[in-house]
Protein backbone atom coordinates (compact mmCIF):
# COMPACT_ATOMS: atom_id res chain seq x y z
CA UNK A 1 0.00 0.00 0.00
CA UNK A 2 0.84 3.68 -0.35
CA UNK A 3 1.96 4.75 3.17
CA UNK A 4 2.36 8.19 2.77
CA UNK A 5 -0.01 10.95 3.30
CA UNK A 6 -2.35 8.57 5.65
CA UNK A 7 -3.78 9.29 8.71
CA UNK A 8 -2.47 6.76 11.51
CA UNK A 9 -3.54 5.18 14.90
CA UNK A 10 -0.75 3.87 16.98
CA UNK A 11 -1.85 2.22 20.49
CA UNK A 12 0.71 2.41 22.65
CA UNK A 13 2.60 4.72 20.96
CA UNK A 14 4.02 6.84 23.21
CA UNK A 15 7.73 5.04 23.96
CA UNK A 16 8.96 1.52 22.32
CA UNK A 17 8.06 -0.58 18.73
CA UNK A 18 5.12 2.30 19.38
CA UNK A 19 7.03 5.19 19.68
CA UNK A 20 9.78 4.19 16.54
CA UNK A 21 6.94 3.65 14.54
CA UNK A 22 5.30 7.12 14.88
CA UNK A 23 8.60 8.51 14.55
CA UNK A 24 9.38 6.69 10.95
CA UNK A 25 5.52 7.07 9.82
CA UNK A 26 5.62 10.60 10.75
CA UNK A 27 8.14 11.17 8.36
CA UNK A 28 6.50 9.97 5.12
CA UNK A 29 4.54 12.57 5.58
CA UNK A 30 1.75 11.09 7.73
CA UNK A 31 -0.55 12.44 9.80
CA UNK A 32 -0.06 10.25 13.21
CA UNK A 33 -1.94 9.99 16.56
CA UNK A 34 -0.72 8.06 19.04
CA UNK A 35 -2.67 6.87 22.24
CA UNK A 36 -1.45 5.47 25.79
CA UNK A 37 -2.65 5.73 29.60
CA UNK A 38 0.38 8.27 31.05
CA UNK A 39 0.17 11.33 29.64
CA UNK A 40 3.59 12.35 30.64
CA UNK A 41 4.96 9.50 28.24
CA UNK A 42 2.81 10.66 25.40
CA UNK A 43 4.07 14.68 25.74
CA UNK A 44 7.54 13.32 26.35
CA UNK A 45 6.90 11.11 22.37
CA UNK A 46 5.21 14.16 20.60
CA UNK A 47 8.20 16.77 22.18
CA UNK A 48 10.41 14.71 19.90
CA UNK A 49 8.09 14.58 16.44
CA UNK A 50 6.50 16.26 14.08
CA UNK A 51 3.25 16.10 12.67
CA UNK A 52 1.51 13.58 15.66
CA UNK A 53 -0.62 14.61 18.21
CA UNK A 54 -1.86 12.42 21.10
CA UNK A 55 -5.08 11.44 23.17
CA UNK A 56 -4.37 10.07 26.62
CA UNK A 57 -6.55 6.44 26.46
CA UNK A 58 -6.91 2.79 28.05
CA UNK A 59 -7.70 0.68 25.80
CA UNK A 60 -8.37 -1.95 28.49
CA UNK A 61 -11.40 0.87 29.41
CA UNK A 62 -14.79 1.01 27.45
CA UNK A 63 -15.47 4.87 28.38
CA UNK A 64 -11.41 5.39 27.27
CA UNK A 65 -12.53 3.45 24.02
CA UNK A 66 -15.12 5.36 23.46
CA UNK A 67 -13.74 8.79 23.76
CA UNK A 68 -10.75 7.75 21.48
CA UNK A 69 -13.55 6.59 18.84
CA UNK A 70 -15.32 10.10 19.05
CA UNK A 71 -12.25 12.05 18.88
CA UNK A 72 -11.40 10.17 15.70
CA UNK A 73 -14.60 10.73 14.27
CA UNK A 74 -14.69 14.28 14.79
CA UNK A 75 -11.62 15.17 14.18
CA UNK A 76 -10.04 12.08 12.16
CA UNK A 77 -12.52 11.37 9.80
CA UNK A 78 -10.18 10.05 6.74
CA UNK A 79 -8.64 7.52 8.69
CA UNK A 80 -6.61 5.11 6.80
CA UNK A 81 -4.32 3.09 9.40
CA UNK A 82 -4.60 1.41 12.76
CA UNK A 83 -2.00 -0.35 14.40
CA UNK A 84 -2.63 -2.36 17.53
CA UNK A 85 0.47 -1.75 19.30
CA UNK A 86 -0.32 -1.75 23.44
CA UNK A 87 0.46 -4.85 25.07
CA UNK A 88 1.12 -6.27 28.58
CA UNK A 89 3.27 -9.27 29.59
CA UNK A 90 3.80 -11.14 32.42
CA UNK A 91 6.88 -13.34 33.10
CA UNK A 92 6.61 -16.63 35.60
CA UNK A 93 6.40 -20.10 35.71
CA UNK A 94 3.10 -21.59 35.62
CA UNK A 95 4.46 -24.77 37.85
CA UNK A 96 5.07 -22.15 40.65
CA UNK A 97 2.40 -19.59 40.23
CA UNK A 98 -1.36 -19.04 39.72
CA UNK A 99 -1.70 -18.11 36.28
CA UNK A 100 -5.59 -16.47 35.86
CA UNK A 101 -4.79 -12.99 36.85
CA UNK A 102 -2.07 -12.43 34.69
CA UNK A 103 -3.54 -14.43 31.81
CA UNK A 104 -7.21 -11.83 32.35
CA UNK A 105 -4.93 -8.76 32.32
CA UNK A 106 -2.85 -9.93 28.89
CA UNK A 107 -5.86 -11.25 27.21
CA UNK A 108 -7.87 -8.07 28.02
CA UNK A 109 -5.02 -6.01 26.93
CA UNK A 110 -3.33 -7.95 24.05
CA UNK A 111 -6.69 -9.60 22.52
CA UNK A 112 -10.07 -8.18 23.61
CA UNK A 113 -9.43 -4.33 23.55
CA UNK A 114 -7.81 -4.24 20.01
CA UNK A 115 -11.08 -6.42 18.73
CA UNK A 116 -13.37 -3.57 20.77
CA UNK A 117 -11.26 -0.79 19.05
CA UNK A 118 -11.33 -2.74 15.49
CA UNK A 119 -14.98 -3.11 15.77
CA UNK A 120 -15.98 0.12 16.52
CA UNK A 121 -13.26 2.23 13.74
CA UNK A 122 -13.87 -0.19 11.24
CA UNK A 123 -16.68 1.88 10.14
CA UNK A 124 -14.73 4.79 9.68
CA UNK A 125 -11.59 2.54 7.79
CA UNK A 126 -14.37 0.86 5.34
CA UNK A 127 -14.56 4.54 3.89
CA UNK A 128 -11.38 5.07 2.66
CA UNK A 129 -10.28 3.81 -0.66
CA UNK A 130 -7.12 2.59 0.51
CA UNK A 131 -6.85 1.44 4.49
CA UNK A 132 -5.05 -0.78 6.71
CA UNK A 133 -5.37 -2.50 9.95
CA UNK A 134 -2.32 -3.63 11.92
CA UNK A 135 -2.23 -6.14 14.80
CA UNK A 136 1.17 -6.70 16.16
CA UNK A 137 1.79 -9.75 17.41
CA UNK A 138 5.13 -11.58 18.28
CA UNK A 139 6.95 -14.49 17.45
CA UNK A 140 5.55 -16.36 20.25
CA UNK A 141 1.98 -16.49 18.01
CA UNK A 142 4.03 -19.16 16.39
CA UNK A 143 4.96 -21.20 19.34
CA UNK A 144 4.92 -20.29 23.21
CA UNK A 145 7.79 -19.63 25.90
CA UNK A 146 7.72 -21.35 29.09
CA UNK A 147 8.50 -18.27 31.18
CA UNK A 148 5.69 -15.84 29.20
CA UNK A 149 2.72 -18.60 28.83
CA UNK A 150 -0.58 -16.77 28.89
CA UNK A 151 1.12 -13.61 26.74
CA UNK A 152 2.50 -16.42 24.23
CA UNK A 153 -1.48 -17.62 24.65
CA UNK A 154 -2.94 -13.76 24.14
CA UNK A 155 -0.56 -12.88 21.07
CA UNK A 156 -1.78 -16.65 19.66
CA UNK A 157 -5.14 -15.63 19.90
CA UNK A 158 -4.80 -12.11 18.15
CA UNK A 159 -3.16 -14.39 15.22
CA UNK A 160 -5.42 -16.62 15.00
CA UNK A 161 -8.55 -13.23 15.28
CA UNK A 162 -6.06 -11.93 12.30
CA UNK A 163 -6.29 -14.55 9.81
CA UNK A 164 -10.17 -14.76 10.28
CA UNK A 165 -10.35 -10.80 10.12
CA UNK A 166 -8.19 -10.28 6.55
CA UNK A 167 -9.93 -12.67 5.05
CA UNK A 168 -13.24 -11.44 6.11
CA UNK A 169 -12.15 -8.06 4.99
CA UNK A 170 -10.88 -9.42 1.67
CA UNK A 171 -13.47 -8.06 -0.41
CA UNK A 172 -13.30 -4.47 1.20
CA UNK A 173 -10.33 -1.91 1.00
CA UNK A 174 -9.21 -2.53 4.15
CA UNK A 175 -6.19 -4.67 4.09
CA UNK A 176 -4.78 -6.68 7.68
CA UNK A 177 -1.39 -7.04 8.74
CA UNK A 178 0.18 -8.59 10.82
CA UNK A 179 3.28 -7.55 12.67
CA UNK A 180 5.72 -10.15 14.52
CA UNK A 181 8.49 -8.93 16.23
CA UNK A 182 10.77 -10.76 18.32
CA UNK A 183 12.46 -9.75 21.77
CA UNK A 184 12.75 -5.98 21.20
CA UNK A 185 14.71 -3.90 23.57
CA UNK A 186 12.42 -2.17 25.09
CA UNK A 187 11.38 -0.32 28.51
CA UNK A 188 8.04 -2.79 28.24
CA UNK A 189 10.00 -6.16 27.60
CA UNK A 190 12.48 -4.85 30.49
CA UNK A 191 11.30 -7.83 32.44
CA UNK A 192 11.53 -10.45 29.84
CA UNK A 193 15.06 -9.62 28.97
CA UNK A 194 14.55 -7.46 26.33
CA UNK A 195 17.97 -5.60 26.71
CA UNK A 196 18.97 -9.09 24.92
CA UNK A 197 16.58 -7.84 21.80
CA UNK A 198 16.97 -5.86 18.32
CA UNK A 199 16.25 -1.96 18.27
CA UNK A 200 12.60 -1.17 17.96
CA UNK A 201 13.37 1.12 15.05
CA UNK A 202 14.54 -2.58 13.22
CA UNK A 203 10.65 -3.19 13.63
CA UNK A 204 9.58 -0.35 12.47
CA UNK A 205 11.77 -0.29 9.48
CA UNK A 206 10.58 -3.62 8.50
CA UNK A 207 7.08 -2.73 8.93
CA UNK A 208 7.12 0.21 7.06
CA UNK A 209 8.68 -2.30 3.88
CA UNK A 210 5.92 -5.12 4.59
CA UNK A 211 3.55 -2.17 4.15
CA UNK A 212 4.82 -0.96 0.88
CA UNK A 213 5.34 -4.46 -0.69
CA UNK A 214 1.79 -5.25 0.79
CA UNK A 215 3.65 -8.31 2.79
CA UNK A 216 0.60 -9.64 5.14
CA UNK A 217 2.47 -11.40 7.16
CA UNK A 218 5.62 -9.23 8.46
CA UNK A 219 8.40 -11.29 10.18
CA UNK A 220 11.04 -9.37 11.97
CA UNK A 221 14.09 -10.68 12.51
CA UNK A 222 14.40 -13.83 14.14
CA UNK A 223 10.85 -14.64 14.19
CA UNK A 224 11.04 -15.18 9.90
CA UNK A 225 14.02 -17.78 10.66
CA UNK A 226 11.90 -19.41 13.66
CA UNK A 227 8.91 -19.46 11.08
CA UNK A 228 10.88 -21.53 8.75
CA UNK A 229 11.86 -24.02 11.15
CA UNK A 230 8.57 -23.93 12.73
CA UNK A 231 7.12 -24.93 8.92
CA UNK A 232 9.67 -28.34 8.72
CA UNK A 233 9.40 -29.27 12.76
CA UNK A 234 6.80 -28.00 14.72
CA UNK A 235 8.30 -30.38 18.00
CA UNK A 236 11.69 -28.69 17.29
CA UNK A 237 11.21 -25.33 17.07
CA UNK A 238 8.89 -25.33 19.81
CA UNK A 239 12.34 -27.00 21.59
CA UNK A 240 14.84 -24.44 20.70
CA UNK A 241 12.72 -21.56 21.04
CA UNK A 242 11.99 -22.56 25.30
CA UNK A 243 16.09 -23.87 25.43
CA UNK A 244 17.07 -21.07 24.05
CA UNK A 245 14.63 -18.23 26.54
CA UNK A 246 16.04 -20.61 29.10
CA UNK A 247 19.84 -19.24 28.28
Amino acid sequence: MNITNKTVLITGGGSGIGFQIAKLLSEKNNTIIITGRSEARLKDAIAKLNNVSYLVADITKEDDVNKLVGYINEHHPKLDVLINNAGQAFMYELADQPAFENAGAEMLTNYLSPIRLIDKLLPVLKKQAEAAIVNVTSVLAIAPSHDVPTYSASKAALHSYTQALRLSLADTGVTVFELYPPLVDTEFSAEIGGSNGIPPKQVADELLEGLESDTYDIRVGFTAQFWDMHLKSPDEAFAMLNARERN
